[in-house]
């Protein structure tokens, strides 16, 4: 019976020592929200599927554009509403088919797609030639 209690008064005591810190590791400090500087992008631009990320690209390539005085403004607002037509349209026209495009329609988008992405890179002056 002395062991038994022995025993018993050890594991009260252990356990009376080691509450706190048993408590301590229970509740972990909240990690620092991420900053834009470390590579986490924030709102509505985040990549939203296979193709939502290209549109962000294409914004920040436009904004980055307009920082460095390649484009205005105005321009390159007017390309980011043209770019957010054309997917917003492919994305109907794939909604109305039923989730997926025809060959034809297919081809008709990435040639817009084309055509538009031409358009902007021929706006957007290279560094080179300021």
């Amino acid at each position: 019976m002395r062991l038994t209690s022995a025993l018993r008064s050890a594991v009260v005591a252990s356990l009376l020592f080691a509450t706190p810190m048993l408590a301590a590791e229970a509740t972990p400090t909240p990690a620092p929200a991420p900053t834009p500087e470390q590579g986490h992008h924030e709102g509505k631009h985040h990549k939203r599927g296979k193709h939502g990320g290209r549109m962000f690209r294409l914004e920040h390539r436009l904004d980055r554009a307009v920082a460095e005085g390649r484009i205005t403004q105005a321009q390159a607002d007017l390309f980011k509403t043209e770019g957010r037509q054309l997917r917003e349209e492919m994305k109907a026209q794939r909604e109305a088919a039923g989730g997926q495009l025809s060959e034809d329609q297919r081809m008709k988008f990435k040639e817009r797609m084309r055509e538009f992405r031409t358009k902007v890179k021929g706006a957007v002056k290279p560094k080179d030639a300021q």
